[in-house]
């Protein structure tokens, strides 16, 4: 059960780099890490604007530096966990310990759930502010229209990356459901013999002491 549970290979086994690469979950992190490095590189290079009124650049999404910011954070946020998890998908099929599997499964379950809901805020807060943003002359707008555009991409590579993720720890629970058995409501598991014989078809034991009722009162000498 441990070295096949989540999902995963049995443990051991030789690295497919080809198979590997063709996993829906391999190519939808790669699209995730893609769109990351979109949204917050499009921002840095082209996202604050220094109008010759202004001695300070400010963010092109309405003058809100806080939505720049934000987008960056998570940006790169994603960009680094893309990594981590390519890699530990990578090296997922050789870890033998059902619970260092499952640890791995409820981080990639945790970390997409919450970033699927940050990069929907996230895009939420970039489309707003970029509809109410008034002075477009100045402002490169094909950049602005690309951040929002992926991060709404990345609301859906992350949600798919919840879903397998979701179904890798489904799948890690029902095999410990199936190849574990309480031993109390287990029908097959043999009891231990009794050490008495036993005789009839209920297990009745003779007494040992034995009394014929045959002559009652009669005297009987005893054997030598």
């Amino acid at each position: 059960m441990e070295s096949g549970a989540y999902g995963a290979s049995l443990a051991g086994g030789a690295f497919d780099f080809l198979n590997f690469v063709k996993q829906p979950q391999t190519i939808l992190r790669f699209l995730s890490w893609i769109f990351a490095i979109v949204v917050f590189a499009t921002i840095t290079a082209e996202g604050y604007v220094n109008p010759a009124e202004r001695q300070e650049a400010k963010c092109m999404f309405n003058n809100n530096d806080s939505a720049c910011s934000y987008g960056v954070g998570i940006g790169i946020l994603a960009f680094l966990a893309c990594v981590v998890f390519i890699i530990l998908d990578a090296y997922f099929p050789q870890i033998s310990n059902a619970k260092e599997r499952k640890y791995i499964v409820c981080g990639d379950l945790v970390f997409s759930g919450a970033w699927t809901f940050l990069w929907f805020v996230c895009f939420c807060v970039l489309a707003n502010q970029w509809s109410n943003t008034t002075d477009t002359a100045n402002v490169a707008s094909d950049a602005a229209r690309a951040v929002v555009a992926f991060s709404f991409f990345s609301i859906i590579t992350w949600a798919l990356l919840t879903y397998f993720a979701y179904s890798r720890y489904r799948q890690g629970v029902s095999d410990f459901d199936q190849d574990y058995r309480d031993p109390a409501n287990d029908q097959t598991t043999p009891y231990p013999a009794s050490p008495y014989p036993s005789s009839g078809p209920e297990g009745y034991q003779q007494s040992p002491f034995t009394h014929s009722q045959e002559r009652p009162g009669e005297y009987q000498p005893p054997a030598y």
